[in-house]
């Protein structure tokens, strides 16, 4: 199933000519796609959105890549942005399985396929969207390279929990307590309870009240912090992730230097086993380098775009 599904284009600020359209996962879970793409593209970019994130914060990353020559889609996975919520109070962020995202994945893939998105097709994954992303990539997948922002490989656990995160998760998924909120997260949205001074963002006051304003403005898309069934299936996905080589495709992994929400050592692990990896710090930039200054921004996508770019080239070459 395909339907037209709506896109807060100006709240976005995103590129003329986006469309949104609703898609139904196999299991029946209802999801939201949005595609920026104009004739000429030189491939498409799947970015792959983090944890309480929504299509709309994107529109400027759409714009990024369509300068550049790209076409982008994005997506809001199945219990956040518009997609079908999964609990009873909607603003939790739950999964049952992380497996699940892809089976949203498959879905996006169908569709751009129909779609005919110019090709090659890249993916670009962004906190939890990097674990989605690496798993995708280390199976089946049509894509020619991947670019990586702040990847959720591991999930920061207090120290003294880290060593019993992966057998503690096995206790606790689906268990009587497994619909709470952990620790350390309350049912109110990070961005509207935290101040913009030392915020684990970003460090641009005028991208924070971008974020901001959607969420005054379409309150729909607000999600807070996660259930314990998420945390702990998030835990056993990295821990799986982790025991896997990493896939013989050209990448671009970037962090900023001052993050405090991944785990950065899985990153530079993951990174130094990658052949065709390569990792680069943003000094003084926190999570989310796409919402960081402008000469932040500009940097992160030029180095996507370089990497994209060597890979076309073998792609065409070889096509």
């Amino acid at each position: 199933m395909i339907e037209e599904a709506p896109l807060y284009n100006d709240l976005a600020r995103g590129p003329e000519g986006g469309s949104a359209w609703w898609l139904k996962a196999a299991d029946g879970v209802r999801i939201r796609l949005a595609v920026w793409s104009k004739a000429g593209s030189k491939g498409t970019v799947f970015l792959l959105p983090g944890r309480t994130e929504y299509i709309e914060k994107y529109g400027p990353a759409a714009g990024e890549f369509l300068a550049r020559g790209y076409a982008m889609l994005a997506i809001d996975w199945r219990g956040q942005g518009l997609a079908d919520r999964l609990c009873a109070d909607p603003v939790k962020g739950h999964v049952a399985e992380f497996g699940d995202y892809q089976r949203d994945f498959d879905a996006v893939l169908d569709a751009a396929a129909r779609f005919c998105l110019p090709r090659p097709w890249f993916v670009l994954g962004h906190s939890m969207g990097g674990a989605i992303g690496l798993r995708r990539i280390m199976g089946t997948h049509p894509f020619t390279a991947a670019a990586f922002s702040a990847p959720m490989w591991e999930i920061g656990l207090p120290k003294l929990i880290q060593p019993i995160g992966p057998a503690l998760a096995q206790i606790l998924r689906n268990g009587p307590l497994s619909m709470i909120y952990p620790p350390g997260f309350s049912a109110q949205s990070y961005v509207l309870r935290a101040p913009f001074l030392d915020n684990k963002l970003t460090k641009d006051a005028g991208m924070w009240a971008f974020m901001l304003n959607h969420l005054h403005e379409l309150p729909a898309i607000t999600l807070s912090g996660p259930s314990l069934q998420w945390v702990c299936e998030g835990i056993l996905e990295c821990e799986d992730l982790d025991e896997h080589p990493s896939p013989d495709l050209p990448c671009y992994c970037a962090i900023g230097s001052n993050e405090r929400i991944i785990e950065t050592s899985a990153v530079f692990d993951r990174m130094h086993r990658w052949p065709k990896g390569r990792l680069e710090i943003f000094e003084g930039a926190e999570h989310e380098l796409m919402m960081e200054s402008e000469e932040r921004r500009r940097r992160f996508y030029d180095g996507c775009v370089a990497c994209f770019a060597g890979a076309s080239e073998h792609f065409h070459a070889i096509g």
